[in-house]
């Protein structure tokens, strides 16, 4: 599907994405927002853009214009924010240390054997739950792969 946009915003908004970094890093705030508006605001004529020429969207187009919606209109309270385009399902996870506050991706919970370290079991774990409820799920997916109970387990963090 070929499509032409009035204006695509490719280099501006690679420039604009540059600065927002930049101005980040140097702890220059106002102007790293002022970037970070500017580029909402390609993103909301691109989107409106294209919402006016193609009139039936397929299915990945209709879900990218789906997600640009959510991105334009989350502030710094909503829940569920989009952090990556690309992965909707990354979530912002909370490390409590000081010299790394926040990861973002999705917890995977391992089931490994004692002596040689073979993985047994593994999950996703979508939703930031606490690290001690996922144990009971984590033994009875190794139960149903390997087909045998442990006789004893432990719950180990290691971030």
């Amino acid at each position: 599907m070929q499509l032409s946009v009035r204006q695509s915003y490719k280099r501006k908004g690679k420039l604009a994405f540059i600065k927002q970094g930049r101005y980040f890093h140097a702890k220059q705030s106002k102007r790293a927002n002022k970037e970070t508006k500017r580029l909402k605001t390609y993103l909301g004529c691109v989107k409106r853009d294209i919402e006016r020429k193609v009139e039936n969207p397929n299915i990945r187009l209709k879900s990218l214009l789906e997600i640009s919606e959510r991105i334009l209109t989350q502030t710094k309270n909503s829940k569920n924010k989009i952090y990556s385009i690309h992965a909707p399902e990354v979530e912002c996870i909370s490390k409590g240390k000081s010299h790394k506050r926040y990861e973002f991706g999705c917890k995977v919970s391992l089931v490994t054997t004692s002596k040689s370290n073979w993985i047994v079991g593994v999950q996703a774990l979508h939703g930031n739950p606490y690290d001690g409820h996922t144990l009971k799920d984590a033994i009875n997916q190794m139960e149903k792969v390997v087909g045998l109970r442990p006789k004893e387990g432990c719950e180990l963090n290691h971030s």
